[in-house]
Formats: C-alpha cells, structure tokens, sequence
C-alpha cells in the first residue's frame, strides 16, 4: 500500500500527493540514520598492545552492525596513565559517566577485569541492554 496521486473520491490531488511523499521519505531517512550509541567493553591491561588492536576490531564491529560505539578505553589512555592508581580512578569514573550515555553495553571476551565487573554492574543498576559476545564477535547468551 503506497501513496497515490488521487484522493479516496478519485480525484487528482497532487499537493496531497506531494506532501504525504515528502514526509514518508523523511521517516524512512530518520530510521536509516539513528545508531544507537554501544559502550564496548573489552580487557586493557595486562596485554595492552592486544587488547587495544582486539578493542578496535570490536569498534569496527559495533559499527558494521550500526551502532556508534564509545570505547574509553582506547581514548583515554591517550592522556592518561592507566598505571597510575589516581588517574585510573579519573579515567574508570569517566567511562561511567560515558556509559550512562549509551543505550547498550556490549561485552566482549571471556575474560571480566575487575574495571569490566564495574561497567557491567552500572549497567545493570541502570537496567541496560548488556550483550554478550565472544573475541570473534559471535554473540552468546549467558542466561
């Protein structure tokens, strides 16, 4: 069923026709663009080189599944020293306050660091969608 030139008498109406075309192809356009924002979650420390080179792989994931992904943790080790017990405390309070931005949390690995455990248990405090999912980006169900 579709938008037709003429009006339910059968007469020719193209304003109508026009108008109702204009909005159908906006409504189509705003469900094309929305992406929901995802929180990766993902191991740092210990193996940063890999963890970082795995978080990435997992961005470009979220991203060819249509989301926005927001992963912390491969920007703010840019400027702040994860080694350091203060500034990983600033950069693990950031992260919450980026988590509360998103609509899902996706976890990746099986592996839970302890910064992992608290993302994830502000995530279900929230009561968030929380996705699971292994280092090859295949999607488990944990319950």
């Amino acid at each position: 069923m579709g938008i037709g030139m003429y009006n339910s008498e059968g007469y020719h109406d193209p304003t109508s026709y026009a108008a109702l075309s204009g909005i159908l192809k906006e409504e189509k356009a705003a469900k094309r663009a929305y992406r929901p924002l995802v929180y990766i979650c993902s191991p740092f420390a210990g193996d940063v080189e890999g963890n970082t080179q795995r978080a990435r792989r997992y961005s470009r994931f979220a991203v060819k599944n249509g989301a926005i992904p927001i992963a912390p943790h491969l920007l703010f080790p840019q400027f702040l020293d994860d080694g350091k017990p203060a500034e990983r405390t600033i950069g693990m309070f950031m992260g919450l306050v980026l988590l509360g931005k998103c609509e899902q949390l996706w976890v990746f690995g099986k592996t839970i660091s302890t910064g992992m455990a608290a993302e994830i248990e502000k995530a279900e405090k929230r009561d968030m969608v929380i996705r699971y999912f292994t280092e090859k980006c295949e999607e488990v169900d944990l319950f």
